[in-house]
């Protein structure tokens, strides 16, 4: 199984928002696109999934054209948008079969069967006679996907799935959507770069509408190896070096910036050391410069 995006651009008025995409994502993978909000992932995700028309392109699915058959597409798709709404008062079993109602999802042993089934899977059958209004972010993300999982979809879209969480429920839904991912694909937006670490063999990041690279985590960090500096700064010198050069990052330790920085030419500036390369470091260097310094793969 086979997803393609072929010349992909959507526009809004003046507004261009996807700017000529072409991607391929194969099954058994989590692919994902990484890139600032704003950027089109939303609007990129919302056309894979037959919701949105694109301007111009194609997307196929096993070699289907699915905007001319958008239910070739539908019929296989489980999707968690990134605003996700529940009624508060209603249980999340009552929720989870509400939502496999209106989606016309059906099952031979009974739907209070399949409601109970999908709940064990995502690890909420003690929570299904508590309201919505108790669970906490990460419980209503992992009902967001038991309703994408209703009819065993074989590629599922999950727009942003981790923002908002905290780190053991993140944990939690790195988990489920690995296990999810060994047989379909998993389609993953995202703004968080440790997403795209923990869980993704490939990538995509799209900056501006434009799709600027496609690479692997391992290949993003190698390719600035040697061209990475860290040194300490004062606040007057972290602004002067902010100007100067492409800051990929800066915290603060015992009261003095600790600052990264991508130098494509590998020549250190004073004060800087040669450091570790991070996915940080490469995804906010493709953020700030031309692209083509990384020669990615």
């Amino acid at each position: 199984m086979m997803i393609s995006a072929q010349g992909l651009r959507k526009s809004f008025k003046d507004q261009v928002v996807l700017d000529g995409i072409d991607l391929n994502v194969a099954e058994g993978t989590i692919f994902s696109l990484l890139g600032p909000n704003g950027a089109g992932k939303t609007t990129f995700m919302k056309i894979l999934a037959g919701l949105l028309e694109p301007t111009s392109g194609r997307v196929e699915l096993d070699g289907v054209d699915i905007l001319r058959h958008p239910e070739e597409v539908w019929a296989r798709l489980g999707y968690l948008p990134q605003d996700f709404g529940f009624y508060p008062n209603l249980t999340g079993a009552k929720m989870l079969r509400y939502l496999l109602e209106l989606k016309g999802v059906g099952a031979d042993g009974g739907m209070e069967a399949l409601v109970l089934d999908l709940l064990e899977r995502v690890n909420l059958s003690a929570a299904a006679d508590t309201t919505l209004r108790k669970y906490s972010g990460g419980m209503r993300q992992r009902l967001g996907i038991a309703q994408a999982l209703a009819g065993n979809p074989r590629l599922i879209i999950v727009d942003e799935p981790t923002s908002g969480l905290d780190p053991e429920e993140r944990q939690r839904f790195y988990r489920l959507l690995a296990e999810l991912a060994s047989t379909r694909i998993v389609l993953l937006s995202t703004h968080i770069v440790e997403d795209v670490g923990v869980l993704c063999s490939r990538f995509a990041v799209i900056r501006g509408g434009k799709l600027i690279t496609q690479t692997s985590p391992g290949a993003a960090c190698r390719a600035l190896a040697g061209r990475l500096f860290e040194g300490s700064a004062g606040g007057s010198e972290l602004a002067r070096i902010r100007q100067a050069h492409c800051v990929t990052q800066d915290v603060l330790v015992e009261g003095r910036n600790r600052v990264r920085i991508f130098m494509p030419d590998g020549i250190a500036p004073d004060g800087f050391e040669a450091t570790t390369p991070a996915l940080e470091d490469a995804y906010m260097a493709l953020m700030k410069t031309d692209s083509g310094v990384l020669e990615l793969a």
